[in-house]
């Protein structure tokens, strides 16, 4: 990992050198484009790379505010925070988690999952605090209307855009991380198919100017898989407590519900009434049918699946359970030792000598002979 003190040294460029310095090589370039702002010559190709593009002045009651739309070079934008996402992830790993994971002495699987679900639980908190701050300023929550009304939502705040460029940075960064953190091979297949699904539905949202929208189901989202990577953590630190699984549990299904009605009321219904119903891409108007029925069915499916797959656990995980509760009671109780009969002689004691019941000694008298 990055900004470690190494003891071997690699051959340069060679994979094991690029896999333990690549947070280094990703800071050197940030380093180069910061320095060109310094320089007049090359201060506006930095400004492309640092500062989203396509600023617009929109006329407002107040007067007139700057906000932005999406194109090409935002690619370029999203490209340098990737490498920024790859520092915070190194920084992340080498003075938090590893620190904790020494104490911990897990196993492979379990420091992989470790890992994984610490990395996870900083970006889901974050973007979580960050996209509430949005939404709130924004005023999506007060007003569900300003959802679908005045579609399409072609110009956004800065803060929106931004928020989508750093949220499709860190997804992105997450498939060479695979890579770099020498994921098993195992788990490759389930961690490409969440970050697919992240960027696909990032980027539809993104767009497809359904910004706002997007905004609300991210924070529902978002606070579900906060949830769960904070109870796996607690549970690696002690095993007995799961108490946060019951309750991501218990929220899971409720926000599946939430994100499906909210999608359904303003896809369906609210864009279903606009009046703007026609396919115009320069625009930015995709309000059609088919359009509609495309997110709608991608929505559905994406919800479904996850569904599905949260139930399957929780049978396993149940199974599990009673299997090993059943196997307690199978146990059969291991037999007591047989009492030991102690062979008294008949009579009582008196002063440590054995006298019979009529008073007589009971030993046998030795008969003399003749």
């Amino acid at each position: 990992m990055a900004f470690r003190r190494r003891t071997k040294s690699y051959p340069l460029f060679s994979q094991e050198f690029v896999i333990h310095n690549h947070a280094d090589i990703g800071f050197c370039l940030v380093l180069c484009v910061l320095i060109g702002l310094m320089f007049e010559v090359t201060a506006k190709t930095a400004f492309l790379f640092i500062l989203p593009q396509y600023n617009v002045s929109v006329p407002t009651a107040d007067g007139e505010s700057v906000h932005y739309h999406y194109g090409p070079k935002d690619l370029v934008t999203i490209l340098f925070y990737v490498f920024i996402t790859i520092i915070l992830h190194a920084v992340v790993q080498e003075y938090i988690l590893d620190k904790i994971s020494k104490r911990l002495h897990l196993s492979k699987v379990k420091h992989s999952k470790f890992n994984e679900s610490g990395q996870l639980v900083v970006f889901h908190l974050s973007s979580v605090i960050w996209c509430f701050y949005v939404v709130v300023t924004e005023g999506y929550l007060t007003n569900p209307r300003s959802l679908w009304e005045d579609y399409p939502h072609v110009y956004l705040p800065f803060q929106v855009k931004f928020f989508y460029l750093c949220q499709l940075a860190y997804w992105l960064h997450a498939l060479p991380e695979l890579y770099f953190q020498k994921v098993r091979k195992e788990e490759v297949p389930r961690q490409l198919q969440y970050i697919c699904l992240y960027l696909v539905h990032i980027a539809g949202a993104y767009l497809l100017n359904l910004s706002r929208l997007g905004l609300v189901l991210l924070l529902l989202h978002y606070s579900t898989e906060f949830l769960f990577h904070a109870a796996r953590l607690c549970y690696f630190a002690d095993e007995n407590n799961e108490k946060l699984f019951s309750a991501w549990a218990a929220v899971f299904g409720l926000t599946r519900l939430c994100i499906l009605t909210l999608a359904v009321l303003a896809i369906g219904f609210g864009l279903a009434r606009m009046e703007n119903q026609a396919f115009d891409p320069e625009k930015g108007n995709f309000n059609t049918l088919l359009c509609r029925l495309c997110v709608l069915l991608l929505l559905c499916a994406a919800q479904a699946w996850l569904m599905w797959r949260f139930i399957h656990s929780q049978l396993r995980h149940w199974r599990e359970y009673w299997s090993e509760q059943s196997a307690k009671r199978r146990v059969p109780a291991a037999p007591r030792p047989a009492a030991r009969l102690i062979k008294r002689e008949s009579g009582y004691h008196e002063n440590g000598v054995v006298k019979a019941e009529n008073g007589t000694s009971p030993r046998t008298k030795k008969l003399k002979s003749p």
